[in-house]
C-alpha cells in the first residue's frame, strides 16, 4: 500500500520512459529528483490514515462536491524542499492535483507552459526537456466532463544552457506564485469558495501574503466580488495567464490548488495548525472596512431616509432591536422557496426575534451578506448554494437547515458537518412529506414521496429535475416553532453569559 501511494505520485514513471535515452546524467538527475519528491511526500502518504479515495455511485446535489471526504495533501514542506530545477506533484488526491517547481521558474503563455531552468549539472547537453508534466489546476478531478473545459498546462524542467535563447523575463518577481484556474462551476457560491477561495487559503496562506496568484479562465468580476479576500492573501495584482503574454519570472511556482474536505480547513495539514476558525477570522478583517462604511450609511439613511434607494437586502425590525437576539432568514424564489415565508417571520417575531429577511442576488455585495450574518444569532435557510454563507456567522450561533425531500445526504455533507467544524450550533430540519409541495404532485406510495433515495440513486438528472428544480416547502408552522424556541432560549442563555455591553450590529 506504501508503494503504490508513493508511485501515485506518477510523474517520475513518465519521466523516465519519455527519456529512457538521455545520458546517463540525465537520468541521474530524476532519479535525485524522484527522491527528493518521494522523500518530502513520503511520510504524510505513509503515516496519514487515508490519503486516496474512490467515488461511490451517489448523486450530487447542486454539483457541489465528491461523495465522500478526501483527506489529502502534507504541510508546508511539500513547497519548501523540492530540488532546485525539478518539478514535484502529488496526484495521490481525488479532487486535485498539485505540482511544484522550485528554481528558475518560467511562464510562456502562448504555449500554456511553465518551465523550471535546471542550474546544477553543467553537463548536460542533451537537447530534450529533463522532465514533462501536465495538469489541470482546478479542484474538480474527478469530474471529467467539468475538467474537460479547464486549460491544460505543460510544466518543463529543461537545462540551463537554453535560458540565453528562450524566455527571457520581462517580469522578474522575487516572491512564489500559485497558479490556479476561476473556470468550472465558478459563478455558484458555492463553488466559488469550496472550489477556490477556501483552497486558495489553504495553498497560500504560509506565505504571508508574499506571493502572486496567476489565474486561468481568469473573470474580472470574480476578482473584483472577492478582492478584498484576495488583498488579504497576497500583497501583490493577480496575473491574466492567458492575456499577458509577458514572461513572468518566479523562483518556486505552485500548480493547482490544496483542498481538504467540504467547505473546511484540516488544521492537522495546515502550518501553524490554520483552522476553518482562521479562514474566517481573514474574512471578518477582509470585509471590516466594507462594513464600517456601511453602518455609516445606514446611520445616515435612518436619520434621511429618502437620501439614496434602501438596500438590496431587505430589513425587517421590530422595536427596540438590540434587547432581541438576531434571526436572519435566507430567504429564495422559485424553487425550493419557503411558500408561508410570511407566517414564519410573523412566528419568529412573537417568539421574541428580531428579525431580518435577506433575499441576495447577484449583485449584492458580500460584505452586505457578511454584515448581517455576522451580526446574527441564528440564521434560517432551506439547503442550497446560499448555505454557504454560514461561513459568516460567528461560532456558537445557530443555523437552522431546511432539508427538503430526496436532499438529506447533501445538506448534511456539504453544509451541515462543515457548519459543526465552524463551532456553530446545527440544527437540520428534514421535512415531513406533507411539508413538500411534491405531496400534491405524487401518489402517497410513490418512490419519490416513500423512498427518494431510490430515486436519487438513479443519478443526478433525477435529483435535480424532481427534487431541486419542481420542489417547494410549505413550513409545519407548529412543529417548525419547536426549533425555533430552543434556538431563541439557547441565544438568550448564551447572551446573557456574555457581556451586558456586547456591541450589536
Amino acid at each position: 500500500m506504501k508503494m503504490r501511494r508513493v508511485r501515485g505520485l506518477q510523474w517520475s514513471v513518465r519521466a523516465l520512459v519519455y527519456y529512457k535515452r538521455s545520458r546517463p546524467k540525465l537520468l541521474t538527475f530524476l532519479f535525485i529528483s524522484l527522491l527528493s519528491c518521494s522523500f518530502i511526500l513520503a511520510p504524510h502518504l505513509i503515516f496519514s490514515s487515508v490519503t486516496t479515495f474512490s467515488l461511490p455511485q451517489s448523486p450530487q446535489v447542486e454539483n457541489e462536491g465528491p461523495s465522500t471526504a478526501a483527506a489529502i495533501d502534507a504541510k508546508a514542506p511539500f513547497y519548501s524542499s523540492v530540488t532546485n530545477g525539478a518539478i514535484c506533484c502529488d496526484r495521490s488526491s481525488i479532487r486535485s492535483d498539485v505540482c511544484t517547481m522550485e528554481g528558475d521558474v518560467r511562464t510562456h503563455s502562448p504555449s500554456s507552459s511553465i518551465f523550471v531552468y535546471e542550474s546544477q549539472d553543467e553537463s548536460v547537453k542533451n537537447e530534450e526537456d529533463l522532465q514533462h508534466e501536465k495538469i489541470k489546476p482546478y479542484t474538480r478531478k474527478w469530474e471529467t466532463n467539468i475538467m474537460d473545459t479547464i486549460d491544460e498546462l505543460d510544466l518543463i524542467a529543461k537545462k540551463n544552457t537554453l535560458i540565453m535563447n528562450h524566455h527571457k523575463c520581462d517580469v522578474q518577481h522575487d516572491v512564489p506564485a500559485v497558479f490556479f484556474s476561476t473556470g468550472g462551476y465558478t459563478g455558484n457560491v458555492y463553488h466559488e469558495f469550496n472550489d477556490g477561495i477556501m483552497p486558495l487559503y489553504i495553498t497560500s496562506q504560509h506565505f504571508n501574503k508574499k506571493v502572486v496568484f496567476v489565474i486561468l479562465e481568469f473573470h474580472n468580476w470574480w476578482v473584483m466580488k472577492y478582492s478584498e479576500i484576495l488583498s488579504h492573501l497576497s500583497d501583490y495584482p493577480v496575473i491574466h495567464f492567458r492575456t499577458d503574454k509577458r514572461v513572468h519570472c518566479f523562483p518556486e511556482a505552485i500548480v493547482g490548488l490544496k483542498i481538504h474536505d467540504e467547505l473546511t480547513v484540516d488544521s492537522s495539514l495546515m502550518e501553524g495548525n490554520a483552522s476553518i476558525v482562521e479562514f474566517r477570522n481573514l474574512l471578518d478583517r477582509a470585509y471590516r472596512p466594507q462594513i464600517r462604511s456601511l453602518m455609516h450609511e445606514h446611520a445616515k439613511l435612518s436619520v434621511v431616509p429618502k437620501l439614496k434607494k434602501p438596500s438590496r437586502i431587505r430589513r425587517k425590525v421590530q422595536e427596540h432591536p438590540f434587547n432581541k437576539p438576531k434571526l436572519v432568514i435566507i430567504s429564495r424564489k422559485g424553487s425550493r422557496a419557503i411558500t408561508n415565508e410570511n407566517l414564519l417571520v410573523k412566528m419568529a417575531k412573537k417568539i421574541g426575534f428580531q428579525v431580518q429577511v435577506l433575499r441576495p442576488d447577484s449583485r449584492t455585495m458580500l460584505a452586505e451578506i457578511y454584515w448581517a450574518l455576522n451580526s446574527s444569532d441564528v440564521m434560517i435557510g432551506v439547503h442550497g448554494a446560499a448555505m454557504t454563507h454560514f461561513l459568516f456567522m460567528k461560532p456558537g450561533s445557530v443555523f437552522i437547515q431546511v432539508i427538503p425531500l430526496g436532499t438529506e445526504w447533501a445538506a448534511e455533507a456539504y453544509y451541515g458537518e462543515p457548519a459543526k467544524k465552524l463551532g456553530l450550533n446545527y440544527i437540520g430540519y428534514q421535512i415531513l412529506t406533507k411539508e413538500s409541495s411534491l405531496y400534491d404532485k405524487y401518489d402517497k406510495d410513490d418512490p419519490v414521496l416513500k423512498d427518494p433515495r431510490s430515486v436519487t440513486r438513479k443519478g443526478w438528472q433525477y435529483t435535480k429535475t424532481i427534487y431541486l428544480e419542481d420542489q417547494t416547502v410549505r413550513l409545519h408552522l407548529p412543529r417548525f416553532r419547536k426549533q425555533l424556541v430552543g434556538a431563541f432560549d439557547y441565544t438568550v442563555d448564551r447572551l446573557n453569559q456574555q457581556s451586558p455591553n456586547i456591541q450589536s450590529h
